[in-house]
C-alpha cells in the first residue's frame, strides 16, 4: 500500500462522505446531554482570511471532542449577512447588494466545506434572507407594544449633494466618502430600543459569568457604567428654569466656580435668548457639533467654551455661577449639565485656567496646603472638607452621604443612579437593512405594521438589476396605505442596525425552519444557553452587550426560560504577521486557499492551533505549516506500515510485556491524560498537540525489544482517536485503513489507564544557586523530605557545598530541588 499522504483524495472523499451521510445533522433529545458551541458568525465579505480559519479551527475541535464525549452537540454556521460594506461594495462594482452578497455566500461555504468544519448545514441561515428578518420584525412589533422601542430626534451627519445620512465610516476628513462634499450635522428623527431598563440587569447578572475573560467582564461593567452621587438642581438667576446635575462627587459642591452645558443641552436656547452672546453662543454650537461629527471616534478635541451672558444659583452656598457652553460635555452622559469644580477635576482645571475663572480648594489632601494660586493640575483625591459650611472639618468621603441628605431635605437635590448606558440607537438610513415595521399616517399616527403583513421586503431585492438606492428616495417603497384607517400613509424608510440580526441569531438556530414563531422555546430552552461561544475581543462590548440584553428581552416575552446567552466565551487572538495584523490594506495577507492547496486543509489546521494557545496572537511562520506538514506524513507512515498490528483483537495484558512495550504503553495512557486535561483547561490545543507529537517520537524510534501487537494497536488507535478533532480527514482515512467499520466520528473519547500512566520513577533536577548541578532518579511516590534529603547527600552537591550550611532549601514537588548557600 502506498505510504504516501494523498491529502487531496482524502480530504475530497471524507468531505463528500460526510455531506452524503449527513454525519453533522444533529436535533434536540430531551434527556440526553447537550453542548451548544458557538463561532461568531463572520459577515460575507468574499473570501475567508486565517484568523477565520482559526477560529473555526478552535470552535470545530471543541465541537468533535465533545461529541466524542458522549454529548449531543450544536454546531451551526450562517452569514452576518446585511449592512453598510455591501452597499460600498455594490457601489464600488456596479452590482446590486443582494447579489454581491449571495455570491459571496456561496463561495464562503465551499471555503469552509473545504476545511471540513463539522457544521451542521441544516441550519444555515442569512439574516439578509426575508424568513430571518421576517421574525425579527416581528420581535420590533413586541417590543414596541411592550413600551422598549421609542423614536427621537436624533443628530447625524448629513450629505446634501447625496440627500443620504452617513455612518461614521463614511465620513472622511468631514466630507463624504462618495462625493467628497462637506458632511454637515442634521436633526432627524430615529428609532431607539430601551436597553436601559435592563441596565442594572445587565450589570449585576456580569457577576454570573465566570466562564468570561475577566477583562471582557470588566470591560461591559465599565460601558455600563453605574455611578452612584447626587442630583442638584440649579436655579437659574432671573428664570423659573433649573440646570439639573449629577456629580459623584458631592463633597465637591461648595467649589464650584462655574457651570458646564453641552451644546446639545435644550436650556442653551432659552439661556442665551435675547443676550448680547447670542449670536457667538449660536456659532459656537454650529461649530462644535460639526467639529465632533468630523473628528474621529478616539480624538480628543481641545476643551473650548463660551460664556452664555447667564448664571445660575448655587443652592448650597447662594452664589451666583456662570454658565458656559462647553465641548467637551456630552449630552448622553448624566444630565448634560456639569457643575464645574476647577480644583477637584483635571478638564475643569484646564478650562478654568484657559478662561481666567476662579478655582477654590475645598478638599484638603494630607500634605501641604494647597494654593490655587501655585496649582498645576486639580487634586481629584479624598480629604478634609474646608471653606464647606458647616461640613467643614469633615473627611470628605464620609461628608459625601451628609451633603446628600442635606440636599433631599432642603428640596433642591436627592441620592441619585445613572448609567454611562445610553440607549441603543437601531436606525440606519441606507438600503441594504431589515426595515422597520411601521408607517406613518397623517390622521393615526405612527401605526405598527400588522403581523399578518410580515415581512416588509426590502424592494428589488430579488432582482439582481433591481434598485437599492437608500430607502428614503425609492417613491414606490414609501407610499403605502394606513393598516388602522385606510387612508395614504408613508412606510417608515429607517433599517434596522445589523447588529439586531447578530443579537438573537444563536437563538434562531435552534429552530432555524420554524415558519410560526421566530424561536421554537422548546427546542431554544433544550439548546441554550451557547456553552461555549467564540470569537475576537473587539465584539467585547456591543455585540456581547445587544446580545444579553436580547436574550432578556426574549425572556421576558416567554420565547426563552435563561437569563444570558453564552456560559462561557473564548476571544482568540489575532493572527500575525510581519509584526502586524493581517490585513488587506497591510499587504500582509497569507490567502488560505493557497496553504489548502498546497498543503491541505488538516494541515493548515493542525498549524493554526498548534502555534499558539487560543487567546493569544498567533505568529504566521511558513516553516510552521511545513512542520505540520511532515508531522502528519509521519504518523501516516507509521499507521500504513504496521496495519498488522489491527488484527490484533486482544486487550492489552500489561503482566509479561518487555520494558519497551510497557514504556510504550505507559506513554499512550499519559498522553491520554495529558491532551484530555490540555482541552479541558482553556482549550490548551498546542500543548495536547505537542504531548500527540512526543507519543510518535517514541512509537517511531527504534526499539530494543519487539512491540507487543496489542500495545502497537493500542498506541496506534489512541494517536488518530486524539488527533481526530483536529485532523478529521486524516484520521478518519486511517482508521477505515486500519479496518475500522464505523467512523471515527463516532467514537468514545478514550479514558486512560491510571495504574499504567503513573510514573514509576522522576527525575528531579537539583540546582545550587539557581544553577542546575545534579539530577536525580527518584519513585515517582516519594515526598518532598526525602527528596530535599536525596539531594543533599549526592556526591556533586556534597562537593559543591563542601560543608557549607545552606541557607535555604527549596523544593518544588516532584520537579526540582534548589539550594541557596
Amino acid at each position: 500500500m502506498n505510504d504516501k499522504y494523498d491529502f487531496k483524495a482524502i480530504e475530497q472523499r471524507w468531505q463528500q462522505r460526510w455531506e452524503e451521510e449527513k454525519t453533522n445533522k444533529v436535533s434536540h433529545q430531551p434527556g440526553r446531554p447537550k453542548y451548544y458551541v458557538l463561532e461568531m458568525f463572520p459577515y460575507p465579505s468574499g473570501r475567508i482570511h486565517m484568523g477565520h480559519v482559526r477560529n473555526y479551527s478552535i470552535g470545530d475541535v471543541i465541537a468533535r471532542y465533545k461529541r466524542m464525549q458522549g454529548y449531543n452537540v450544536l454546531h451551526p454556521m450562517g452569514w452576518d449577512a446585511f449592512g453598510l460594506p455591501a452597499e460600498n461594495a455594490a457601489m464600488k462594482r456596479g452590482v446590486h447588494p443582494a447579489s454581491w452578497t449571495y455570491e459571496n455566500i456561496d463561495y464562503m461555504r465551499g471555503q469552509l466545506k473545504a476545511m471540513g468544519l463539522s457544521y451542521d448545514w441544516n441550519r444555515e441561515l442569512a439574516t439578509c434572507r426575508p424568513e430571518y428578518y421576517r421574525w425579527e420584525q416581528q420581535l420590533f412589533l413586541k417590543m414596541l407594544e411592550r413600551g422598549l422601542i421609542y423614536r427621537k430626534e436624533t443628530t447625524v451627519n448629513w450629505c446634501d449633494d447625496c440627500q443620504t445620512v452617513l455612518a461614521r465610516e463614511q465620513v472622511i476628513d468631514g466630507a463624504c466618502w462618495r462625493c467628497d462634499k462637506p458632511v454637515f450635522p442634521k436633526t432627524m428623527y430615529g428609532w431607539f430600543f430601551k436597553i436601559t431598563d435592563y441596565a442594572e440587569e445587565l450589570l449585576a447578572d456580569l457577576d454570573k459569568l465566570s466562564g468570561w475573560p475577566e477583562k471582557v467582564v470588566t470591560m461591559q461593567r465599565n460601558w455600563i457604567g453605574k455611578s452612584t452621587g447626587l442630583a442638584c438642581e440649579f436655579p437659574v438667576e432671573g428664570s423659573e428654569e433649573r440646570i439639573t446635575i449629577f456629580t459623584t462627587r458631592p463633597d465637591t459642591i461648595f467649589g464650584v466656580t462655574f457651570m458646564s452645558l453641552a451644546v446639545e443641552h435644550p436650556l442653551l436656547k432659552t439661556l442665551t435668548a435675547g443676550k448680547p452672546q447670542q449670536q457667538e453662543v449660536e456659532a459656537f454650537i454650529q461649530e462644535t457639533i460639526i467639529a465632533k461629527q468630523r473628528s474621529s471616534l478616539d480624538q480628543e478635541m481641545e476643551k473650548q467654551g463660551v460664556f452664555t451672558g447667564s448664571f445660575c444659583i448655587n443652592p448650597f452656598t447662594g452664589e451666583r455661577v456662570p454658565i458656559y457652553a462647553a465641548n467637551f460635555v456630552l449630552m448622553d452622559y448624566g444630565t448634560g449639565a456639569v457643575m464645574a469644580v476647577p480644583a477637584h477635576d483635571q478638564r475643569d482645571f484646564e478650562f478654568a485656567q484657559k478662561y481666567h475663572l476662579p478655582i477654590r480648594v475645598v478638599v484638603q489632601p494630607d500634605g501641604a496646603p494647597l494654593d490655587p494660586a501655585t496649582m498645576t493640575e486639580a487634586s481629584e483625591g479624598p480629604g478634609v472638607l474646608t471653606a464647606s459650611g458647616s461640613f467643614t472639618g469633615l473627611d470628605s468621603l464620609k461628608a459625601q452621604q451628609a451633603i446628600i441628605e442635606h440636599a433631599r431635605q432642603a428640596g433642591f437635590g436627592r441620592p441619585h443612579v445613572t448609567y454611562r448606558l445610553r440607549d441603543w440607537g437601531i436606525s440606519r438610513q441606507r438600503y441594504w437593512g431589515a426595515p422597520i415595521p411601521v408607517v406613518h399616517c397623517e390622521s393615526c399616527g405612527i401605526v405598527p405594521v400588522p403581523e399578518s403583513d410580515l415581512p416588509i421586503l426590502l424592494p428589488g431585492a430579488g432582482e439582481p438589476k433591481g434598485s437599492h438606492s437608500p430607502l428614503h428616495q425609492q417613491e414606490d417603497f414609501i407610499a403605502t396605505t394606513c393598516p388602522r384607517c385606510g387612508k395614504p400613509a408613508r412606510r417608515e424608510t429607517d433599517t434596522l442596525d445589523t447588529f439586531v440580526e447578530s443579537s438573537w441569531y444563536f437563538a434562531r438556530y435552534t429552530s432555524p425552519r420554524l415558519e410560526s414563531a421566530p424561536i421554537d422555546s422548546e427546542a431554544a430552552n433544550y439548546w441554550l444557553p451557547v456553552d461555549q461561544y467564540i470569537g475576537g475581543v473587539e465584539h467585547a462590548i456591543l455585540h456581547l452587550l445587544y446580545a444579553r440584553f436580547f436574550t432578556k428581552m426574549l425572556r421576558d416575552l416567554g420565547y426563552l426560560k435563561v437569563d444570558e446567552p453564552f456560559t462561557n466565551l473564548l476571544t482568540q487572538g489575532m493572527v500575525i504577521k510581519d509584526g502586524a495584523k493581517m490585513s488587506k490594506s497591510k499587504g500582509n495577507v497569507v490567502d488560505p486557499n493557497d496553504l489548502i492547496e498546497q498543503y491541505g486543509a488538516d494541515t493548515v489546521r493542525l498549524f493554526s492551533l498548534f502555534a499558539a494557545p487560543p487567546e493569544r496572537d498567533l505568529e504566521w511562520n511558513a516553516q510552521g505549516v511545513e512542520g505540520a506538514s511532515r508531522f502528519l506524513g509521519r504518523v501516516y507512515r507509521l499507521v500504513i506500515q504496521n496495519l498488522d498490528c489491527f488484527q490484533e483483537q486482544a486487550a492489552v495484558a500489561l503482566d509479561g510485556l518487555n520494558d519497551s512495550s510497557r514504556n510504550l504503553y505507559r506513554k499512550t495512557h499519559q498522553t491520554i491524560r495529558r491532551v484530555t486535561e490540555s482541552i479541558e483547561s482553556n482549550f490548551h490545543f498546542n500543548t495536547a498537540i505537542s504531548g500527540v507529537m512526543e507519543l510518535v517520537n517514541l512509537a517511531t524510534a527504534p526499539s530494543p525489544d519487539p512491540i507487543d501487537p496489542a500495545v502497537q494497536r493500542d498506541t496506534l488507535e489512541t494517536i488518530l482517536t486524539l488527533l481526530f478533532p483536529m485532523v478529521p480527514h486524516f484520521c478518519e482515512e486511517l482508521w477505515a485503513l486500519s479496518g475500522h467499520q464505523k467512523q471515527l466520528h463516532y467514537a468514545t473519547w478514550p479514558a486512560y489507564n491510571k495504574e499504567a500512566a503513573r510514573e514509576e520513577e522522576l527525575t528531579i533536577v537539583v540546582q545550587v544557586n539557581g544553577k542546575v548541578r545534579a539530577k536525580l532518579q527518584v519513585p515517582a511516590d516519594i515526598d518532598d523530605q526525602n527528596v530535599q534529603q536525596r539531594a543533599l547527600a549526592d556526591d556533586k552537591i556534597v562537593q559543591l557545598i563542601a560543608g557549607k550550611q545552606p541557607k535555604k532549601v527549596i523544593v518544588v514537588q516532584k520537579k526540582l530541588v534548589n539550594i541557596v548557600l
